[in-house]
């Protein structure tokens, strides 16, 4: 039997525990999920493309069934030179449904052989992005239980100097 790829891509700045909620699902699906962090020029991250595979790196303990790797361009082209035969993408709510129905149509333009498999979040994740946690991180509140562990500490280490209240 051939091993069945998946590519769950995004710019997982930081990664949260929705994007591992997600990626655990994956992995009960797929024989390998390959995390694609986006290089994203038009973008300004807070974390570094190095600097967010590092942390998920760090968040995965070890998951054999894991890989990470950084991509530019269209993603059906990177899920074909990994292998993938489906994107695996999050949806929280009906609008993420909405941009996410018409790239998963494109890319089906782009590449029939690709399939994308949508995976809503647990409940206790809805609430979780990326944009809301750094906001909240900025503005003195607690993120520690929407982020991996590594992912607050860096977050910690990235904002120290800034006055930005009590974090935890």
């Amino acid at each position: 039997m051939t091993e069945r790829i998946a590519l769950y891509p995004g710019s997982f700045d930081p990664i949260t525990r929705g994007h591992m909620d997600i990626l655990e699902r994956a992995c009960l699906i797929f024989d390998r999920v390959v995390i694609g962090v986006l290089q994203n020029p038009s973008k300004s991250p807070l974390f570094t493309t190095d600097e967010r595979v590092e942390l998920i790196r760090q968040s995965l303990d070890g998951n054999p069934g894991v890989e990470v790797g950084t991509f530019a361009g269209l993603t059906v082209d990177y899920a074909k030179s990994v292998g993938a035969v489906a994107i695996v993408r999050g949806l929280r709510v009906t609008s993420d449904f909405e941009n996410e129905f018409q790239m998963t149509l494109m890319n089906r333009r782009l590449n029939p052989d690709i399939h994308t498999v949508f995976l809503m979040t647990s409940f206790s994740n809805v609430f979780i992005s990326s944009s809301i946690i750094k906001e909240v991180f900025r503005l003195g509140g607690a993120i520690d239980d929407t982020v991996p562990p590594a992912a607050a500490e860096a977050m910690r280490r990235k904002f120290a100097g800034q006055n930005a209240g009590e974090r935890g």
